[in-house]
């Protein structure tokens, strides 16, 4: 097989002027869509492929956050860990913490000592009395706009004081390089999973 032959496919001519009433209908699809019923538009091959990653980067809980109607707040609208039912819903402020940040630069970020950080915000470890050692953070992208965050953290099993520093016996190990790459990948990949699933339901193709 040559790997060099490639498809050659070409937009099908009598969908052209069709182009713009699509485009409209999926921008109101996108606008639908909220922390609320997000999860209704994952199947769980998706769920389960973006926990499994979430594990294999040795994470102890991941989020999926969304921006939401008012883009004033993101909201986690899925969680893998163990306090998913005290998690999902949290809003966190546009205005505050790294994964805000990470929507207005859509810029990815990985830090292995979080909690020291000074853009970080300890709002929700407070909430659950335990601390965020370290995080990956990359956006999340569908019908071509950022719409939220994908996260993952390690977590200590005690509330530190900021600055103080943690217990070597309870020091997790921390996020690699390669592991920042593979939320990336994740996220592009549930990027491309909901764009076709949202152009799909847009045309009326269902799958049997």
């Amino acid at each position: 097989m040559n790997a060099s032959v490639r498809a050659n496919f070409l937009p099908e001519q009598r969908f052209i002027p069709l182009r713009p009433a699509l485009q409209e209908h999926l921008a109101k699809i996108g606008n639908a869509i909220s922390p609320g019923n997000f999860l209704s538009i994952c199947d769980e091959m998706l769920v389960k492929f973006l926990t499994d990653t979430f594990e294999r980067v040795s994470a102890d809980a991941g989020s999926i956050w969304l921006l939401d109607e008012e883009k004033q707040h993101l909201v986690v609208a899925f969680n893998s860990g163990a306090n998913a039912d005290k998690i999902v819903g949290f809003k966190q402020p546009l205005s505050k913490g790294i994964i805000s940040l990470v929507v207005a630069s859509e810029r990815s970020f990985i830090d292995s000592n979080v909690y020291k950080n000074s853009n970080y915000s300890a709002v929700l470890d407070e909430k659950l009395h335990n601390t965020t050692y370290a995080m990956i953070a990359v956006p999340l992208y569908f019908l071509s706009q950022v719409r939220g965050v994908i996260s993952c953290v390690q977590l200590i099993d005690v509330l530190l004081p900021q600055g103080e520093p943690v217990p070597t016996a309870k020091t997790p190990p921390g996020f690699k390089p390669q592991h920042l790459v593979a939320i990336q990948t994740a996220s592009a990949v549930i990027r491309d999973l909901i764009d076709y699933r949202l152009l799909a339901t847009a045309v009326g193709w269902h799958r049997r």
